[in-house]
């Protein structure tokens, strides 16, 4: 075969595999949820949610999680600081909802050099019931929250999760951060899921409190820069799976800029790369661009413009993400292709990114991950490593 020709079959296929990917996602989101396997009566659960600072929607979210459905649980929120500006909040939320069923606990424990992990600390540790939920500050919970959680459990699982859907976005930046969370990030993790290749993410964490606890506890989340990524480790190492919800929680944006939009995508990027390298190195094959470049290699030789390889590239795979964000509730717009095209402009220099550099910003911060899975803040105080408090990702 010709050099055209190879360049043609490794153009259709990657548009091929990535298709099939969008077909698998799209079948497992329309799975329904197994409601019928919930246990009776429901067992109770704690909610954890770390909290730092006051968000555009930390009223809607954490009030969200105090609405529930659900006969027995509790929720427990989590501040480092007891100045935190998001205390008054919590305490209004107490004076509500009554102190049996929210609690305010300060303070964290250094466990890990991760402070958002951290901050769960004590509220692990005030845990009594055998289900325990970590939820970041930023999870729009949905009535039925936990039951969704619940319906995901099988006999092999580990840990059930949710990866975010981005919703509400308010301009075109936060249009583009919806592009990344769902028909790209989390049409992969719900693909990998249902062909037994399930990844943990900290957005939403149900754990069975006995087991994490006989795999070291909440500080074996720590063995890693992300404890999404120890989470996965550690589950495979018990011989268990993570699986996910059937469908994805909300994640509200509101505003965004390019800059937080793609300094996050840095950081998730390098993270990816010095915990999972095997499956992080095969992602720029997830955009279109090395279709593109291989299709307008190999047109010519077949008596075709080479600028029709954008047309025959992209055409097929943006409708096929359309039609997926649309037929699971995905946000959708008419911005969308635009956010689409720019994301995947600038998602092979976030990919080559993660392998030359190790410094990123999170939240205003100067943060370098090391290959070895460490990090430190730049310019931090004495003995401050690690990353900034938060109650989110």
């Amino acid at each position: 075969m010709s050099g055209a020709g190879w360049a043609a079959l490794l153009a259709t296929l990657i548009v091929a595999v990535n298709l099939l990917c969008l077909a698998i996602a799209f079948r497992r989101l329309r799975r329904p949820d197994r409601r019928d396997a919930l246990p009776d009566p429901l067992p109770p659960v704690t909610i954890i949610r770390p909290l730092r600072g006051i968000e555009a929607f930390s009223r809607e979210t954490a009030l969200s999680g105090l609405e529930l459905d659900y006969p027995r649980y509790t929720t427990i929120f989590c501040v480092a600081d007891a100045a935190d500006p998001i205390v008054p909040l919590v305490e209004e939320l107490i004076a509500r909802f009554g102190a049996e069923r929210v609690r305010l606990i300060t303070g964290d424990v250094a466990v890990s050099a991760n402070p958002k992990l951290n901050n769960c600390v004590k509220g692990w540790d005030a845990a009594q019931t055998e289900w325990v939920i970590l939820a970041d500050s930023n999870v729009l919970m949905p009535r039925d929250y936990i039951q969704r959680m619940l319906a995901a459990l099988r006999p092999d699982t580990g840990l059930v999760c949710s990866t975010p859907a981005g919703s509400r976005p308010q301009g075109f930046w936060a249009e583009l951060e919806c592009a990344f969370l769902n028909s790209f990030q989390a049409r992969w993790q719900y693909a990998g899921e249902a062909l037994g290749f399930g990844f943990a993410q900290g957005k939403s964490m149900l754990w069975h409190k006995p087991f994490l606890d006989a795999q070291g506890g909440i500080a074996a989340l720590g063995e890693e820069i992300a404890e999404d990524a120890a989470a996965t480790k550690l589950v495979r190492r018990a011989g268990r799976h993570v699986h996910l919800v059937g469908q994805p929680f909300e994640q509200p944006l509101g505003p965004r800029s390019l800059q937080e939009v793609v300094q996050r995508q840095f950081r998730w990027a390098r993270l990816r790369r010095v915990t999972f390298l095997p499956f992080f190195a095969p992602e720029i094959l997830a955009g279109p661009l090395p279709a593109l470049l291989l299709g307008a290699l190999a047109l010519p030789a077949f008596g075709l413009s080479p600028w029709l390889a954008p047309l025959l590239v992209l055409l097929p795979w943006y409708a096929a993400e359309a039609m997926l964000a649309r037929g699971v509730g995905w946000h959708w717009s008419w911005r969308m292709p635009l956010a689409l095209l720019v994301r995947d402009i600038v998602f092979p220099g976030i990919w080559a990114y993660a392998f030359v550099a190790g410094e990123v910003s999170w939240r205003g911060n100067a943060m370098k991950i090391r290959a070895d899975g460490t990090d430190e803040l730049i310019g931090a105080p004495a003995g401050a490593a690690g990353l900034p408090r938060d109650g989110r990702s």
